[in-house]
């Protein structure tokens, strides 16, 4: 062999094994489905032995790829894994929380694991209805030709200090009440603090008329034997709207029999006194409860309106010593009986049952 031939395949055969390493490397670098491996295979078979097979073949498989390109097996599985899974009914937004949070479920606002439980207002029980309406009726009948009238000519004529002095004096009255059916509730320190406002405001307030007990910062809470009866446990009773007395449960009907024997106008035995003084009682309630008037005009139904928001603020009343140790912050200045002393159980005034005597 001559010297230069030697020399020149020495230079050229690099150049080929580059050539067709690159060739490879492309194949190799872009993997090759099942079917194109056999065209390969039946490409290189049949032109064996021609110059190039190997180059020739490669080309020939690159040229059927162009039309098709080579999908990555990871692709494919992920494309036949979603052909077969369900289609999913999320929107893209629900499908962003779920990535987010991991919670894996549609997103229910309304049925949100993660806000607090709802607020649960025990509602009216009411099943007698159809009586309470009727008696509803007539008891706004009075209201409206007596009651209210009466209030109004007494807030025009009577001056408003003088009308305070009068709200002390019935409330001061009730606080004898409150004391022992605060000590049936198992409340010594409030019964204590009932007696004490209606000591200091009997002396220093001349009978009531005037507070004292409230600049001594002794809280005026008002009880009754109703309330007493639903902390023993009747906390469940129908609703009944009585004639003349207004809203009442079965249970406070039993409350007012109870509390019939500790009311001091009670024990007055002249009627000359007593009658004209239950008469400015319920003159002085229906006064206060002037305020509400403006709630009720164009109410819907007034009836269910009274109905509800009597039986939410009684239940208060009797229930809202818990509400106190458990969310004493949360409480809105309304609910608190010290802010806001509430009317007396006992709204319309009775005669003793027997007649005095």
């Amino acid at each position: 062999m001559r010297p230069h031939a030697t020399l020149l395949s020495t230079l050229l055969l690099p150049c080929l094994l580059l050539s067709t390493t690159g060739v490879m490397a492309q194949v190799v670098g872009r993997p090759l489905s099942a079917q194109q491996r056999i065209e390969f295979d039946r490409c290189m078979e049949e032109r064996a032995g021609e110059e190039g097979v190997f180059a020739k073949c490669v080309r020939l498989i690159e040229d059927g790829r162009a039309d098709e390109p080579a999908v990555p097996p990871s692709e494919v599985e992920d494309a036949t894994d979603a052909d077969a899974a369900p289609e999913d009914p999320r929107t893209q937004a629900e499908r962003d929380f779920d990535a987010l949070y991991g919670n894996g479920t549609p997103y229910d606002p309304v049925a949100d694991p993660t806000l607090p439980e709802p607020a649960v207002i025990p509602g009216s029980y009411d099943p007698w209805e159809r009586y309470n309406r009727q008696m509803h009726r007539f008891n706004n009948a009075v209201d409206r030709t007596v009651a209210r009238p009466l209030a109004r000519a007494y807030v025009e004529v009577v001056p408003r200090p003088v009308r305070l002095g009068v709200s002390n004096f019935f409330n001061n009255l009730g606080q004898p009440v409150a004391a022992v059916n605060a000590l049936l509730q198992g409340k010594p320190k409030q019964a204590a603090q009932s007696l004490g406002r209606f000591a200091l405001n009997s002396t220093l307030g001349i009978g009531g008329i005037f507070d004292p007990a409230s600049d001594a910062t002794l809280p005026n809470r008002s009880e009754d034997f109703g309330q007493t009866l639903g902390v023993w446990g009747w906390e469940r009773s129908r609703y009944v709207e009585l004639p003349l007395f207004g809203p009442r449960t079965v249970r406070d009907v039993f409350g007012m029999v109870g509390d019939a024997p500790l009311s001091p106008l009670r024990q007055i035995g002249d009627e000359q006194t007593r009658i004209p003084l239950q008469g400015l009682q319920l003159v002085d309630v229906r006064t206060q409860l002037l305020s509400t008037d403006s709630l009720r005009e164009g109410a819907e139904d007034d009836y269910a309106l009274v109905r509800d928001a009597w039986t939410q603020r009684r239940n208060y009343q009797i229930f809202g010593d818990r509400l106190d140790e458990e969310a004493s912050d949360d409480l809105p200045d309304y609910l608190r009986e010290e802010f806001n002393p509430t009317v007396p159980v006992d709204a319309i005034p009775v005669t003793p049952m027997g007649g005095g005597n």
